[in-house]
Order: structure tokens, then C-alpha cells, then sequence
């Protein structure tokens, strides 16, 4: 608010001085000059616009005072104004011609508040405002704050440009160079108060950017949740932009859905080095053990994965890797290989006839023959110096697994030269249906399931379906 004498005269002034040139020339009866009687007026301008006249200035005054004290209580800390700069400039008149009321609804109307801030400026277009240089100077520090650690940009900035950069230590990273791939500048700037913000929400205006609607095609396991969240939106605002979709219906692939999406208006491209400690890998071998069963495997030697310190330098654009090369590389620890022993010995299939005894000593607690007024077909070991079972001849498993028929655990194995053997009343079984089995491997482990007076194996022999003794086959 200044006062002052602008450039553009007024009429009334003329018509003023003309009345005075009159009245100068005769006196009242008292010697008094008529000039006595002439009023102050207040011509009002808003910049070169003429207002009006006011015989009180301070109720302009008044007004203008209250609108600003106003908004200084609505944005504090920031420093305010008026869009247009209210002067007056006095005459004094006889008669007085004023439009006080006309003048104040005017500059009521007319005149607002402005805030005298900073702009930061992308590509010559005003983005976000703050209240003062340094805040403008803290956004552009805060949005590189979102994208590097604190103490990379300060020895970032702190660094000489002829200073010889020492070697990286491990895990550790620093800034080769840091620029915005857009034009940035702060400048001076009017703006509505309501348009000022703090430092923290002019960077997250930086970094969000402007929010546009694209379309999004549908695709393969896609839900509206998913697409929603992917986009930072919610399922209202998908909802919202598409008004023929429902929440409870399937997406089909291919079907165009419209969301939106927000592109920043800066982007900072960060180029550094950073060392990384990496697992190298080990092999997986494979060696073949002629002792072993085809189809049996053992692991020799459990793989140890190495180490080596890499050196990559990265460029990155708002976070996301644009590009990574190798620097450098060094092996500190190498890989063990993982290696696996293969079986190649193949099992006949085929018994040769000439039955070894199926467990490991023992004695016979029964024989084939009448027992308990039944017929008991084959015999019954017991006590042996352990209760691993054995096949007698080399052979094919035809079933294996549980017998209802008093057995329990029952192994009923073909030799391939019209025998069979049939083994029972054992705690677990080790093989299966289908499986080639060779002369004194392990079959399964002696018990007492199924009818059984206590823990002994149960064998039968057979030969082109006929019943056999044991003991006539069987070598001890």
C-alpha cells in the first residue's frame, strides 16, 4: 500500500483551481479568505485504474488492513501481499463529490492477497511453490534425499573434482555423478497462499508428477484388486473409471480397462559405483559307482557355495536401474562341488535257484507241517543277530504292503524261474511293487504284525505254483 501521484491527470483538478482563482479575489466580512471552506477529497487508484473518490482514506485503509491481516493468520511464516497497489492522491474542493461505499465494495472485491514466493521450475514450467529461496533450495535436497542416502550426497558434494577416489570397501556404495535429466530453476514468484507448500509435500509433487488416465489390457491371472494396487489405486477409483465393470465378475483376458496413472515431472539419474559380497554358485556332478544298484543315488560331497566381491557401476533414473556393468571382480572363496554317486550296477531280475538263508542266523521256532490243527505252510525263524530280512534269490517284487489274511506286512516276490518266495509278519517293509530286487539285499525288517505269537519271519517257497519246504531250498 503506497501512496504517490500517478501520471494521469483528473478533471475535477481543473475545475478546482478555477473556483480558487474566483474566490481569491474578495474577503468575507470578517478578512476571512472563502479558500477556508474548501473539503479534502481522496482520489483512489488500483495501480493506473482509477477507483473513485473517498472523503476517508483510512476506511480504505481499514479494509485493505483487515483482508491481510486475515490471510496472515490463515498462512503464517509467509510473506504477503496485495496483487495491486493501492495509492491515493488528495484534492481539496469545494464541493464535495465522493463514492466512499462504491470505492470500498470495489477494492473489496478487487483487490487480494498474494504470497511472495518461490517457484520451482521444470523445463521452464512452474511445478510446486514454497514460501522462500531456501525452502526452494530444500525441496531439490529432499528429492534427492528420496533416491540416495544422506551420507552418499554429502560426500557426493563435498568431494573435489581432481580428489582420487579410494578403492570401495565391501557392501559399500558412493555417487559418481548426480544431475536432473530435466532444466530446473527457482525464480521469484506471486501466487495464491493457498498454492504455497511445505518443502516435504513441493518433493512428493516432484516425484508423483501428473496423473493421467491410460488403458491397461487385461491380462492371464489379472484381478481388479491387483491392477488396483499395481497402480496405487483403490477398487472404488477402478470402479469409478470404469462404470461397465463389476467387483464380483471375472476379468477376461484382453479386455481394456482405464486407470490412472501419474508420470513425475523430475528425474534424477544418479550414476554410482557400489560393491557388492555375491554367492558363486557350485556344481552339481554326477559320478557313477559301479558297486551301487541302478537307480540308487548317495551324495559324496555336499556343495559349498564361494564368494567374490563385485564391483558394478549403475545408473539409475528415480530409483529404477537403467543399466549395470561389471567394474570389477575378485573371487575370495571358491565353490565345493555338489557331488551325487550314481548307481550303474544292474540286478539280474532273474533268481539262479540257489536260495541263500533270509535273515542273519537265527533259529527255526517252527516247521512246515500240521500245527494247532491247521496246516502251517511254510516255516518260522526266530532270534537272529539282527531282524534285517533278506530276498533269498535275485527277483522282481510282485506286491508288497498289508495282508488281511493273518500275514500283516507281507512281501510276495517273483524269482522269474517259477519261483516265489512270500515273506511275513514284518515291522516295515523296504521295497515296492515292480521292483527288481538282488540275492541278500534288504527287503524289510522282522516283526510280529498281523497273527503272530511273537517277532519272527514267516517264509514260503513255491515252484510253478506248488508248495515247497523250505528248508529243502533254503542254505544256512
Amino acid at each position: 500500500m503506497k501512496l504517490g501521484l500517478p501520471s494521469s491527470p483528473f478533471p475535477s483538478l481543473k475545475r478546482a483551481g478555477a473556483i480558487a482563482l474566483v474566490l481569491g479575489a474578495f474577503t468575507t466580512a470578517s478578512g476571512a479568505s472563502a479558500a477556508e471552506d474548501f473539503k479534502t477529497v481522496y482520489h483512489v487508484y488500483m495501480g493506473s485504474e482509477y477507483v473513485g473518490a473517498v472523503t476517508d482514506k483510512a476506511e480504505v485503509d481499514a479494509v485493505l488492513e483487515k483482508k491481510l491481516s486475515k490471510a496472515m493468520d490463515e498462512h503464517k511464516d509467509i510473506d504477503l501481499d496485495f496483487n495491486k497497489e493501492v495509492t491515493y492522491i488528495p484534492e481539496d474542493v469545494f464541493t464535495i463529490e465522493s463514492q466512499d461505499q462504491d470505492v470500498l465494495n470495489t477494492i473489496q472485491k478487487s483487490i487480494s492477497v498474494e504470497a511472495n514466493a518461490y517457484a520451482v521450475e521444470v523445463d521452464g514450467e512452474p511445478v510446486t511453490y514454497v514460501k522462500d529461496e531456501k525452502d526452494a533450495e530444500d525441496v531439490l535436497k529432499a528429492f534427492k534425499l528420496n533416491h540416495v542416502s544422506k551420507k552418499e550426497l554429502e560426500d557426493y558434494e563435498n568431494r573435489k573434482d581432481d580428489e582420487s577416489l579410494p578403492e570401495l570397501g565391501e557392501n559399500e556404495s558412493r555417487i559418481l555423478d548426480l544431475s536432473f535429466k530435466e532444466q530446473v530453476e527457482t525464480k521469484e514468484a506471486k501466487v495464491d497462499p493457498d498454492e504455497v507448500v511445505s518443502v516435504k509435500e513441493a518433493a512428493k509433487d516432484l516425484e508423483f508428477g501428473k496423473v493421467e488416465e491410460k488403458d491397461y489390457k487385461v491380462e492371464r491371472g489379472d484381478s481388479l484388486g491387483e491392477i488396483a494396487k499395481e497402480h496405487d489405486l483403490s477398487m472404488d477409483d477402478i470402479l469409478d473409471l470404469n462404470k461397465d465393470v463389476k467387483a464380483d465378475e471375472a476379468l477376461k483376458v484382453g479386455e481394456k480397462l482405464v486407470i490412472k496413472d501419474s508420470e513425475p515431472f523430475l528425474h534424477m539419474v544418479v550414476k554410482k559405483e557400489v560393491n557388492k559380497l555375491e554367492a558363486i554358485d557350485y556344481e552339481k556332478k554326477v559320478k557313477d559307482d559301479a558297486s551301487m544298484t541302478k537307480g540308487d543315488t548317495k551324495v559324496e560331497q555336499a556343495g559349498k557355495e564361494g564368494e567374490k566381491s563385485v564391483t558394478y557401476e549403475v545408473t539409475e533414473e528415480n530409483g529404477a536401474v537403467e543399466s549395470k556393468d561389471v567394474k570389477d571382480e575378485e573371487t575370495l572363496k571358491k565353490p565345493e562341488d555338489y557331488i551325487v554317486l550314481k548307481g550303474t550296477k544292474e540286478i539280474p531280475g532273474r533268481g539262479n535257484g540257489n536260495f541263500m538263508w533270509p535273515t542273519n542266523g537265527g533259529y527255526i521256532s517252527s516247521k512246515q507241517g500240521e500245527r494247532w490243527g491247521k496246516f502251517h505252510k511254510g516255516i518260522d525263524i526266530a532270534r537272529p543277530t539282527d531282524r534285517t530280512i533278506k530276498t533269498v534269490d535275485n527277483g522282481v517284487v510282485e506286491s508288497a504292503g498289508w495282508n488281511d489274511g493273518g500275514y500283516g506286512n507281507k512281501i510276495v516276490i517273483d524269482h522269474q524261474n517259477g519261483y516265489k518266495t512270500i515273506y511275513g509278519h514284518l515291522a516295515s517293509i523296504s521295497v515296492k511293487a515292480g521292483q527288481k530286487v538282488e540275492q541278500g539285499q534288504k527287503i524289510g525288517v522282522m516283526g510280529d504284525t498281523g497273527q503272530s505269537t511273537g517277532v519272527h519271519l514267516h517264509i514260503e517257497v513255491y515252484k510253478d505254483g506248488k508248495m515247497l519246504n523250505p528248508l529243502d531250498v533254503l542254505h544256512q
